[in-house]
């Protein structure tokens, strides 16, 4: 095998020439950033989370004019190093942690941009794997700010929470040094604040209906939009996609000179078995075949992002028909990759899972997940869904392999009203399988006296599954984790 020393000098090499990480442009960041003496601590960054959400954490304005400019004022740090940039409906948030986590099995410096958060923003801008710390994150917020407010006052609409981020994570990671961003867009693609880093390698997870408020009620226009992220010369790497979703993707590409490569075809997953705490691959790369690959997340979902993670890293890295990468490294980075609320399980006796399924699309994957994976006797559900999502299909789904239902609200502004999404898993489930409780830890309460109910001995086999949003599973999490 590769000497790891040798195999990051290679790397870095392949990808930034001859410099040293230290060497490279800043993008505006001083020499002296890392130092900072006197930063900021805990009620300083108590402010800046003040300051973020009083631009509307749920406020869409979808133009690239305001964050182009505070990022030229901040000297373009998102030059700074190259990325891989992600888009899609399902999964990117899960496929972004794996490609993280490969990056640094190869001895690279990540940076990487997700959302949206559970617990607090730091989340959303990770160094090396972990959330940047808050003395950190405030320092930074407080090197952007003036610069946001000049922007701010010659535009018609002010930056949103989610420019400000965007800029922060920039920021951030062309202050560490980082040899590489892995960067999830946060809705579409084209008019995404995080569409001006014009990636090198372009990630597209499986589209479908969602956010057709913003993105159009069809799957070619959703396709349209997120295909903005693919930019002249990249290379592509795309999940299979239903036709009306992959005929944009392959104009866009025809158009910019992309190169693409779809899953099916160049990459994919030959065989998968369940295995305690995840299960164990063998994925078809673009540079050869890599076996006994352990994943310790669940659901062919899963699979199939892990073999969109593994292209992707291939692609940066320069693998390919000549070069296959470092198996062991590679089975080294996926051993340990995370996605926090995917089919976490926080809690046994009765087990207790969170997931983040927000659409049909995601919650089919959690089903069939739930039927291949897990042995429950006896399974009851709490959801709590945002008013404009399709609650109705997401309880149709749910339905078979749930006893009971426990529905509730969510801390989102946007949530759906408890009296409504109790209404549509009446007529799903029936009424005598569902309860209400309007707030989460009554919720919680009630699906756990649910399941315990009439079940004699030992509770195994019994569980609570809460999902239906993200906010859902963060509201949950931030309980339970307590």
């Amino acid at each position: 095998m590769t000497d790891p020393v040798d195999r990051t000098d290679r790397v870095r090499a392949e990808r930034a020439g001859t410099r040293e990480p230290s060497d490279r442009p800043r993008g505006g960041a001083d020499a002296t950033r890392r130092e900072r003496p006197g930063r900021p601590e805990g009620s300083a960054f108590a402010q800046v989370e003040a300051e973020l959400a009083g631009r509307g954490f749920t406020r869409m304005v979808f133009e690239l004019d305001r964050i182009s400019s505070l990022l030229d004022l901040l000297g373009s740090p998102q030059r700074a190093y190259p990325s891989i940039h992600l888009t899609g409906t399902n999964g990117k948030t899960s496929t972004a942690r794996m490609i993280d986590s490969l990056l640094r099995a190869f001895g690279l410096h990540t940076g990487r941009y997700t959302s949206p958060h559970l617990e607090t923003v730091r989340e959303r801008v990770s160094l090396d794997g972990e959330p940047v710390d808050e003395a950190r994150f405030a320092a930074v917020y407080q090197e952007v700010k003036p610069l946001a407010e000049l922007v701010d006052a010659r535009s018609d609409e002010p930056l949103t929470y989610f420019d400000m981020t965007t800029a922060l994570a920039f920021a951030t990671f062309a202050d560490a040094p980082v040899d590489v961003a892995v960067v999830e867009v946060g809705l579409g693609g084209a008019e995404d604040a995080t569409n001006v880093i014009q990636a090198g390698v372009c990630v597209l997870t499986p589209i479908g209906l969602d956010h057709t408020e913003w993105l159009g009620d069809t799957l070619q226009d959703i396709a349209v939009a997120k295909a903005g992220i693919i930019h002249s010369g990249a290379t592509v790497i795309c999940a299979a996609q239903e036709e009306e979703a992959a005929r944009p993707i392959l104009q866009r590409c025809a158009e910019v000179g992309a190169t693409v490569a779809r899953e099916g075809s160049e990459f994919g997953v030959l065989r998968r078995a369940v295995a305690v705490g995840g299960q164990v691959l063998t994925l078809q790369g673009l540079g050869g075949v890599y076996e006994e690959v352990f994943v310790p997340l669940h659901g062919a979902h899963q699979a199939q992002n892990a073999a969109v993670a593994l292209a992707a890293v291939e692609a940066f890295l320069g693998a390919g028909a000549r070069r296959q990468l470092d198996v062991e490294a590679v089975r080294e980075g996926f051993a340990a990759a995370s996605s926090p609320g995917r089919l976490e399980r926080v809690r046994t006796a009765p087990t207790i899972l969170l997931d983040g399924a927000h659409n049909p699309q995601g919650m089919a994957a959690t089903v069939t997940a739930l039927q291949e994976e897990f042995a429950f006797s006896k399974l009851v559900a709490v959801i709590g869904t945002l008013a404009d999502k399709d609650a109705a299909s997401m309880l149709e789904l749910l339905e078979p392999v749930v006893d009971q239902v426990v529905v509730t609200r969510n801390s989102s502004p946007r949530t759906l009203p408890v009296k409504e999404l109790a209404a549509l898993a009446a007529e799903v489930f029936g009424p005598d399988r569902v309860e209400v409780a309007e707030e989460m830890p009554d919720a919680i309460e009630a699906a756990v006296a649910l399941a315990e109910e009439d079940v004699p001995g030992e509770l195994v086999g019994v569980g609570v599954l809460i999902t239906g949003s993200v906010v859902t599973v963060a509201d949950a999490r931030r309980l339970l984790k307590r």
